[in-house]
């Protein structure tokens, strides 16, 4: 998961209210529903400590959902009386709706709600052109059309030169319909940033369509056996979506395995356990974090300064650093903030559970190394 976009997270000190809101069940009064929430959220925070205008904003901005409803839910973070973030939700959070109130943003459930939600364009191919559809878990829409050239696009039968030279001409008008689709779903890839290119239509077609793609798109694209004319199901994409989320987190878990070995100078390019993972974020060196939400390190309590690098595993280690000022907080929080202010990435192991130690991180937790 890209971290990017939770950067304003961390423009501006604490305490924060983080909730997560399900939407995902529907009723026959939403106002009243999330009315309803708005109200329980604000009163948990209040409980929690937060102040009367953090708790204000963000029943407003439940209250707001119901104009823009959303399939699954929402995550609000606010501080100051003021929500700072909002991102929508790929799936609802597990439990129901909850708040939270404490010293950092509690982002952690974003990479299983949020994140590792890919984008798929469906191309709906046969001889005369093209249908895109753009998929996400938010839903789907159209994403423009390819109209290729309409006469002939049949072949005849026979053998006699005339028919001979009709065939090449039908060939002649594929082969320029098949450049034109693939240059428009390299086009549009490139508009939405879609993750997975999914083909269906009849196999020369979809071949023919497949090897004119830009060689940078070839490892995105799966294709499907229906036939042109018939939707693909929504589970039907789901299924592709979630096989392309396993292969990436089962690729990522192989990069992890293979840095575990020492290299020729005994350094390895990974680390893993809550020490081991402070000291690589002090040093800047994190390039991407594995985290198993439920693992028990993810809940181990560190301590934190006012700056990401000011992170240690004991309190009085951080004393050590020269901090004054210090919180507890939990390790995969306090570990995102710093993979966020070092622009690292972030993933969940959750979708290829259950694994054994040799699989994945011990505890639950670790990371790919920057190369030093």
């Amino acid at each position: 998961m890209d971290l990017a976009f939770l950067h304003p997270l961390y423009e501006h000190p604490g305490p924060w209210a983080s909730v997560y809101v399900d939407t995902s069940r529907p009723a026959q009064d939403t106002a009243r529903e999330l009315h309803l929430t708005a109200r329980a959220m604000a009163r948990e925070l209040a409980q929690r400590g937060a102040d009367e205008a953090t708790c204000r904003a963000v029943r407003d901005a439940i209250e707001e959902l119901r104009h823009s409803p959303d399939p699954h839910g929402r995550a609000f973070f606010a501080r100051g009386g003021a929500v700072v973030l909002d991102p929508r939700l790929a799936r609802p959070p597990q439990g129901g709706s909850r708040a939270e109130w404490g010293p950092l943003p509690r982002v952690g459930p974003l990479l299983d709600l949020a994140g590792e939600d890919p984008v798929a364009i469906v191309a709906y191919v046969d001889r005369k052109g093209a249908d895109f559809e753009l998929r996400s878990a938010l839903g789907r829409r159209e994403a423009g059309a390819v109209v290729g050239r309409q006469w002939p696009v049949h072949g005849a039968g026979g053998a006699d030169w005339s028919e001979r030279h009709f065939q090449l001409k039908v060939e002649n008008t594929w082969e320029h319909n098949a450049a034109e689709i693939a240059d428009a779903l390299s086009v549009c890839q490139e508009e939405t940033r879609a993750d997975l290119l999914i083909m269906v239509g009849d196999q020369r077609e979809r071949h023919e369509v497949r090897g004119r793609l830009p060689r940078r798109l070839h490892e995105r694209v799966v294709e499907a056996t229906h036939g042109f004319g018939s939707r693909l199901l929504d589970e039907d994409v789901e299924q592709l979506r979630a096989e392309h989320v396993r292969d990436r987190i089962d690729e990522e878990l192989g990069r992890f395995r293979a840095a575990r070995s020492p290299d020729e100078e005994g350094r390895s390019g990974a680390v893993e356990g809550v020490p081991a993972l402070v000291e690589a974020a002090r040093e800047h060196v994190l390039e991407e974090l594995l985290i198993r939400p439920e693992a028990a390190d993810a809940h181990r309590e560190v301590w934190i300064g006012e700056d990401p690098d000011q992170l240690a595993a004991r309190r009085t280690e951080l004393k050590a650093l020269g901090e004054r000022h210090s919180w507890s907080t939990r390790a995969d929080d306090a570990l995102i903030r710093s993979a966020v202010a070092t622009d690292a990435a972030a993933l969940s192991l959750a979708p290829v559970a259950p694994l054994t130690e040799d699989d994945a991180p011990t505890g639950g937790l670790g990371a790919i190394l920057r190369r030093r």
